[in-house]
């Protein structure tokens, strides 16, 4: 069983459970989850990884979580060509411009976003946005 990343930031545990219903859906599709707060993942460590999926929470003006995230996935862009990335994250205000941002951004690198776009919800995720993590983590699995 191969083992797919789930990396993420959280600071009012919104995203955090989008991740771990992410991984219930990894594995569900038969691959083994490994989900990671941030501070514990180094990018360089991902550079095999030929699918993973990063979480963040929009920051302040519609941007990625600027101390542990930002950074990260700055280093991680150097390693993206050719992987298959899902994204996802919590917001509380906006028009998920972040989102929209991030997405073009790993794209601009060389990464394909898995589903497309970055699975998005208003605070705390609902049954249904829940449900769309887990299917894009069965998806994931099968990437």
């Amino acid at each position: 069983m191969s083992k797919i990343n789930v990396v993420y930031w959280s600071g009012t545990g919104n995203t955090k459970a989008m991740a771990e219903k992410l991984g219930e859906g990894i594995e569900a599709g038969g691959k083994e989850a490994n989900v990671s707060e941030v501070y514990s993942v180094k990018a360089e460590s991902l550079k095999e990884d030929a699918v993973l999926a990063l979480g963040c929470p929009s920051m302040g003006a519609e941007v990625l979580e600027e101390e542990a995230m930002e950074p990260f996935v700055a280093e991680l862009e150097q390693y993206v060509q050719g992987k298959k990335i899902a994204l996802f994250g919590s917001y509380g205000w906006g028009n998920c411009e972040w989102m929209r941002d991030w997405e073009q951004r790993l794209k601009d690198s060389g990464a394909e976003i898995v589903g497309g776009e970055g699975v998005t919800c208003l605070n705390e995720a609902d049954e249904d946005t829940l449900d769309v993590l887990f299917e894009l983590g069965k998806k994931l699995a099968k990437a």
